[in-house]
């Protein structure tokens, strides 16, 4: 699970990485030097009023998942060898610290020789955009023809809209929204899936009917922090 220095979402990486550890699984977390990472900080205490942050129990996750040896001391970018995983899983965020993470041509290289493989992996949210970015031998990305979904332009809007006025361009990480460049990167003959609207009821371990997710044989994606735990119970199957 690679990560930006700071500002990954705490809900999309604390629920996964709490999932995969309670199956058994090792979750290994990788920052550009090996620095230790740190999440949107205003997803922790609330983003705007108490409102739009994380829930309780990922919040919960967090801390316990920082409090690990593995996340304290996470591998370098450049040290990953993608031959030693079974499996990847891409995290998102919004807040301008993504960009580190999301704009990386050294992670997409790692991420493109891993895609490769044909082994499990798993994106939400901005995270698809590394896959969207990442090329392939033939040149083209590696979204090209594949089925997906991210996070949805009306999401992002309303988002940006109802915070622009205290946070400015907090939820607009790049001019292009998400979904129109994860579109263009799919190409004639891909399919992207927006799924159905929300607004602010997210799943949890118990309820994935608000839930949303797009399963592509080795490769599931998902839209935002409330497709959390459905993902993570989809990658799981997959490593199954």
């Amino acid at each position: 699970m690679p990560l930006p220095d700071r500002d990954f979402d705490v809900t999309e990486v604390a629920v996964p990485w709490k999932l995969l550890v309670q199956a058994g699984h090792e979750v290994v977390f990788a920052t550009e030097n090996g620095d230790t990472p740190a999440a949107d900080p205003l997803l922790l205490t609330g983003v705007i009023f108490g409102q739009l942050g994380a829930a309780d129990e990922p919040k919960a996750f967090y801390r316990e998942m920082a409090d690990t040896p593995g996340f304290r001391a996470p591998i370098r970018w450049a040290d990953v060898d993608p031959a030693a995983y079974g499996a990847l899983f891409l995290p998102g965020g919004h807040a301008p610290g993504m960009r580190q993470y999301l704009g990386s041509a050294q992670l997409a290289e790692k991420v493109a020789s891993f895609w490769a493989l044909e082994r499990p992996v798993a994106a939400i949210c901005h995270g698809v955009l590394v896959l969207a970015r990442a090329k392939g031998a033939d040149g083209a990305s590696l979204l090209t023809g594949r089925r997906t979904t991210c996070l949805p332009k009306y999401l992002e809007r309303t988002a940006y809209f109802l915070t622009a006025w205290k946070l400015g361009r907090y939820y607009r990480t790049y001019d292009a929204y998400v979904e129109e460049e994860v579109r263009e990167a799919l190409g004639p003959d891909g399919q992207f899936e927006r799924g159905p609207r929300v607004m602010t009821r997210r799943g949890t371990q118990t309820d994935d009917a608000p839930a949303f997710v797009v399963e592509d044989g080795r490769y599931v994606s998902a839209r935002w922090p409330g497709d959390s735990y459905l993902i993570a119970k989809r990658f799981l199957d997959r490593l199954r």
